[in-house]
């Protein structure tokens, strides 16, 4: 009871009349909670390396799958080809060999050999609708037996067309050749007549229609041909 007779407010109204009043104190100001992103969980980042990981296992896949489809293209291209082209490699054939001139110095230690051998070949094109394009032939002789050589030539490259027979003519020559004494006295004192080898080195590509291809090396090889020496011969 107050001194007036009036009974006291409560404690809580008494509070709330005074802070409506402006008493009590400033008033306080209400914070909203500052808001701090979080690191994604351990789980996620373990599902983002696993989605990497099957990105780069389906771009492997891909990959390998366009090589796959590019060889089968490749194969039917191929395939395709033969049956309309029917592609066949060109006939190399020596008919003659004849040696013109030879003779081996008599020395015992250091022989030289000088000698001239003509050949001819035939080249054959058996292919209708292929084209060989030769360079420069480089052509080498040598003894069968014990490969003493005989010499170098050349022949100019040509154009062999389809179904053509081209005859090819070389000389091999060689002058004051230093030889091993034992094999080329073994070698070339037959009577005149003895075995050789004939290479003839180039490269070659094929033209089909507008299209050629890059050239690459060729070596024909001819062996067991015998070789007729002239009348006159001079060995040890």
């Amino acid at each position: 009871m107050s001194s007036n007779g009036k009974p006291n407010p409560p404690p809580a109204a008494a509070a709330a009349a005074a802070a409506g009043n402006g008493a009590g104190g400033p008033p306080k100001m209400y914070q909203r909670p500052i808001y701090r992103p979080q690191a994604p969980a351990a789980k996620r980042r373990r599902g983002g390396r696993s989605s990497c990981r099957f990105s780069c296992c389906c771009c492997f896949f891909y990959a390998v799958l366009v090589v796959l489809l590019l060889a089968f293209v490749a194969a039917v291209a191929g395939g395709a080809f033969y049956l309309l082209y029917r592609p066949h490699r060109p006939a190399f054939t020596l008919s003659v060999a004849r040696v013109d001139k030879l003779s081996l110095s008599s020395s015992a230690t250091a022989p030289a050999l000088t000698d001239s051998i003509d050949v001819t070949l035939t080249a054959k094109n058996p292919n209708k609708k292929l084209v060989y394009l030769y360079d420069d032939f480089a052509v080498t002789a040598a003894t069968a037996a014990n490969a003493v050589p005989l010499g170098e030539g050349s022949v100019p490259g040509f154009v062999h067309d389809a179904g053509n027979i081209t005859v090819i003519k070389a000389t091999v020559s060689a002058s004051a050749l230093g030889v091993d004494p034992t094999t080329a006295a073994t070698d070339i004192k037959k009577s005149g007549e003895f075995t050789i080898t004939l290479d003839l080195e180039t490269k070659a590509g094929v033209k089909v229609g507008g299209l050629k291809t890059k050239k690459i090396g060729v070596l024909v090889h001819c062996e067991g041909i015998k070789a007729s020496g002239p009348a006159t011969l001079l060995v040890p």
